[in-house]
């Protein structure tokens, strides 16, 4: 049954070992994979689930389990036992969501990306500054045990300084229509839908150096290829044949305070023979890949070696990546633990994003620093 709390308040006194309580904002495919992570998370309680469409949040609710289900978010944030919230709404409610979350007093876990635009991604920076609320950005292939593996190589210096590293996921008849080709709703195209993994995933191994400068093009010819019909495709609940705002294709290049540099491209719709993805560093003692799966190289009494480590998930895990996050978030959010994903480096993030189509719409390299 759905209720109201009267006034937002906080949290009631909980016992120690009382359960971490979460609310998630949004009830759509994404949202799946936040509330299922959060039932599989010991110590972890959902709670109640917002929606504009109340017949879904109940639904929605009901299967994962939580009290309550609300048509407004507003209610969501009043209730005084949700703790911790989950933004996962179109990319056009992000921040006023992550915002109003944080004046509510609430730990929240945003979904990539994190904002449209640097202006809200900063908005949603001075929110949080000056206060105890921790903000963490749904970059869930950092949590992935293929991530984690390999960052435990770089941390202990086996591939030595990295210098470069290249990041791709390009495919064929990947635009899912509906608000993500809407660049209004979305902000951009594959670059912020299926770019922004790749780009985190190398920029994060890399240890988020500084970018300073970012040469960027986008391109708009083939839109959506409704006419494919021989090839199966993931299409937004609300797809339209007809309409397409976003670019099919985003590549650049950009280059980090330190000296190091990468390269980047993603794409929508692209004449390739297979949908693909690649992410690799360079160092000075090693290299290694990432995606589609976890090898290294390095040189060893003269010789050139491939190490290929013996994991159970040496490509990206869906549902571990995401059980992996709420556990991090969860931890985070009590102090347990250091958030992979902080709110910073969304922000940074963002102003990479930011630079590529200004870049692209200039014709020319855009400076950062």
């Amino acid at each position: 049954m759905t209720t109201t709390p009267d006034t937002a308040s906080d949290a009631p006194n909980l016992p120690p070992d009382a359960p971490f309580r979460v609310g998630v904002i949004g009830a759509g495919t994404i949202a799946g994979a936040h509330l299922g992570a959060y039932r599989d998370t010991p110590g972890v309680q959902i709670t109640a689930v917002a929606d504009m469409n109340l017949e879904r949040a109940q639904q929605v609710a009901d299967e994962y389990g939580a009290a309550r289900a609300y048509a407004d978010p507003h209610q969501l944030l009043a209730d005084p036992e949700v703790e911790g919230v989950s933004v996962c709404t179109w990319n056009d409610s992000h921040a006023s969501w992550a915002i109003a979350a944080i004046e509510a007093g609430k730990h929240v876990l945003v979904e990539k990306p994190l904002a449209r635009t640097v202006e809200e991604a900063e908005a949603i920076q001075r929110a949080a500054e000056g206060t105890d609320r921790l903000v963490q950005v749904g970059f869930v292939r950092r949590h992935a045990p293929n991530c984690q593996v390999l960052k435990s190589f770089i941390d202990a210096g086996d591939l030595g300084e990295l210098y470069y590293a290249k990041a791709s996921l390009i495919r064929r008849m990947g635009n899912p229509g509906g608000w993500f080709a809407d660049k209004e709703i979305a902000g951009g195209g594959p670059l912020l839908d299926i770019g922004i993994h790749v780009l985190d995933l190398a920029w994060y191994l890399m240890g988020a150096p500084k970018a300073v400068a970012v040469s960027g093009s986008t391109v708009e010819k083939l839109g959506n290829r409704a006419n494919i019909t021989s090839m199966p495709r993931y299409t937004a609940a609300d797809y339209d044949p007809t309409k397409n705002t976003v670019e099919d294709l985003a590549s650049a290049m950009i280059r980090f305070e330190n000296g190091a540099s990468m390269l980047l491209d993603c794409s929508y719709s692209l004449h390739a023979l297979e949908d693909s993805i690649a992410v690799s560093v360079y160092g000075d003692k090693g290299g290694a890949e990432v995606e589609p799966r976890l090898r290294l190289a390095t040189e060893m009494h003269d010789a050139v070696v491939n190490i290929d480590p013996q994991i159970a998930s040496p490509t990206f895990d869906f549902g571990l990546g995401f059980r992996n996050q709420v556990a991090n978030f969860v931890a985070a959010a009590q102090g347990r633990e250091e958030s992979i994903a902080p709110l910073e480096h969304g922000v940074e993030i963002t102003r990479i994003l930011a630079a590529v189509y200004e870049s692209a719409e200039l014709g020319r390299e855009v400076r950062l620093d």
